[in-house]
């Protein structure tokens, strides 16, 4: 079995370093301490530090569960419901300390750097539209009560989950979420 290469390493601190500390919260040398490499390899795997938090939201994407929302052997209304009980998951697995990647680097960033600030915007926009997707799904499977367009619907659900992420972290409980919970719950039939 080949070892992981060192830019796997790299990529594996940097996206727990992240998310634990922020991305102004740590220097490339606290990530390649975390990954056992030496300083100097970080630039021959990227060519700046935005790069490489480009490519842990891309791995962090790749995580969120976004599959489930297409899973045509599972009505609508439970996938989005699945979907969102699985992310729920993860932050109590972190004790709701760490947040959504997304919406940490959105909050940090978005001022900073425009190459973060769209790769989040990229990122959300993903979601909302696989949710609008199932938001159909749902709406015409007629267990969806909301008339509201689909499209807005999604992009209110993600910013609504965003906004409960962010609250569990500060109150590091899931009372925020559990919130989120019944509201979606009253849109469905």
């Amino acid at each position: 079995m080949p070892r992981p290469s060192m830019r796997e390493h790299l990529i594996e601190a940097a996206h727990d370093r992240f998310h634990e500390h922020g991305f102004n919260g740590i220097g490339i040398k606290d990530i390649t301490d975390t990954a056992g490499t030496p300083k100097g390899s970080f630039y021959n795997h990227f060519d700046s530090k935005e790069a490489m938090a480009v490519e842990v939201m891309r791995r962090y994407a790749e995580s969120r569960g976004m599959d489930m929302l297409a899973d045509p052997s599972v009505p609508p209304v439970e996938r989005i419901r699945g979907h969102f009980a699985y992310l729920m998951a993860d932050l109590e697995r972190y004790g709701y300390a760490r947040g959504c990647m997304f919406g940490n680097f959105g909050a940090e960033l978005s001022t900073q750097s425009p190459v973060i600030r769209d790769e989040v915007g990229n990122r959300l926009g993903r979601w909302a539209s696989a949710l609008a997707s199932a938001l159909d799904e749902a709406r015409a499977a007629g267990t969806l009560a909301s008339e509201v367009d689909s499209a807005i619907l999604a992009r209110f659900l993600v910013s609504a989950w965003e906004g409960a992420a962010m609250q569990a972290k500060v109150v590091r409980g899931s009372a925020p979420l559990d919130d989120f919970f019944t509201v979606f719950d009253s849109l469905t039939t």
